[in-house]
């Protein structure tokens, strides 16, 4: 088993709140306890979880954000499979705003390369991406530039966002929870989103599995601001409730022997998507 899959199976069995003891989470990967002392110890210095006595407990809000090399890296394949599932949200023809982070760059990744129309992005790792979609006319915000991720924001990238109305945009995030909704780790970024959302007809979180129920330091918008959101897996409970309840609907893998008759396909999703 990869390293980030069990880091993510162990923020997976935190998220109930109660203590989970090393020998517990030992058995449930079948790894060895010192194996499981070295992933808390990590995951601890991420801000996932808290080290207590014989286990962990997970932590409500994070400090800082991971470094861009480490991000990267972390969920990877859930990563990639959101990335595909918001492409299959585009269609011929659209404006699509991309917005900022490692997954942001899979949606990039992921876009066809015989798609058509415009893309609008203050990610020049995105804009990279999209070089030889030929058929795409790229627009990369100006702003003042973060190393890593290399994104841009500042009074200049809201500007180019204000003027823009895009059919859909797909938003970073640093984490996302039942009441504090969208969050993220930067705060002129966070103002960037706002604005994209305003201004674009449907806004999609992207939302790894590792960001559910998670608190960034600054508030984004509220469950009901945006469409919905992109993940790689089932969200916990009480998530899937508070989205569902603003309105919005969870786009996720799902195996076809298991899926409801009612499931919508994200194809469908693109077309129920809205102004909200």
């Amino acid at each position: 088993m990869l390293v980030a899959e069990r880091h993510a199976r162990i923020n997976q069995a935190i998220r109930s709140g109660r203590v989970v003891s090393t020998v517990e989470l030992s058995e449930l990967l079948d790894v060895s306890t010192e194996t499981i002392r070295r992933d808390l110890a990590e995951l601890e210095n991420k801000g996932v979880l808290v080290r207590v006595r014989g286990g962990a407990v997970r932590t409500g809000h994070l400090g800082d954000e991971a470094p861009y090399v480490e991000r990267s890296s972390t969920a990877e394949e859930g990563k990639s499979v959101i990335g595909r599932l918001a492409a299959e949200l585009i269609r011929p023809g659209q404006t699509i705003a991309i917005d900022v982070g490692t997954t942001a760059v899979q949606v990039a990744r992921a876009i066809p390369k015989d798609f058509t129309g415009v893309v609008v992005t203050c990610s020049m790792r995105a804009a990279t991406e999209l070089a030889d979609v030929p058929g795409a006319e790229v627009h990369l915000s100006g702003g003042r530039m973060r190393r890593g991720d290399l994104a841009l924001s500042g009074p200049v990238t809201q500007d180019f966002f204000r003027d823009i109305h895009a059919d859909v945009a797909f938003l970073g995030s640093g984490g996302l929870d039942a009441e504090a909704g969208l969050t993220d780790f930067h705060l002129n970024e966070s103002h960037v989103r706002r604005i994209m959302i305003r201004n674009c007809a449907a806004s999609y979180a992207l939302v790894d599995s590792t960001k559910h129920q998670r608190v960034a330091p600054y508030r984004v918008a509220s469950l009901d601001q945006i469409t919905g959101v992109i993940t790689d897996q089932e969200p916990p409970a009480d998530l899937v409730r508070a989205v569902a309840e603003a309105g919005g609907r969870i786009i996720r893998p799902v195996k076809a022997d298991s899926a409801p008759a009612d499931e919508a396909s994200p194809s469908e999703a693109a077309g129920k998507g809205g102004q909200k």
